[in-house]
This record gives structure tokens, sequence and C-alpha cells, in this order.
């Protein structure tokens, strides 16, 4: 029987998380900057919070190979 293979990192893959991540982040902040009149200062909200969570996202699916 043969062991699993590792799965690679691909950094395509890696980028658009991070850039999907960081994107709905914006989106949502755009939304409540909306609501609240000033989408801009949303969006920059967004972006502020997305760049961490599109950081942890792609660690989380790529723990295993840094490991």
């Amino acid at each position: 029987m043969q062991a699993s293979s590792r799965s690679s990192f691909q950094p395509v893959e890696a980028g658009a998380i991070l850039a999907a991540a960081t994107g709905t982040c914006a989106g949502a902040g755009a939304l409540v900057g909306y609501g609240f009149g000033s989408t801009g200062l949303g969006v920059l909200g967004g972006v502020v919070v997305g760049i961490p969570a599109g950081v942890f996202t792609v660690y989380r699916r790529f723990k295993g190979y840094f490991s």
C-alpha cells in the first residue's frame, strides 16, 4: 500500500483564495458603508479586515504543505 502523496502548493490557487477573501470582505464593507453613508470608508474597512482574513484562509488551506 502506498502512502498518500503530499498535496502540492499551488501559487495560483493561493492567490485566487487571497483575492476572493479580500474581495468578499471589501464587498461586505461596501454594503455596510453604504448603509452608514460612506461607501469608500466601508470598502477601506473591508480591505483592512479582508487581507488578514485572506492570509488566514490560505494558511488553513495549505497548512499541511508547510509542516
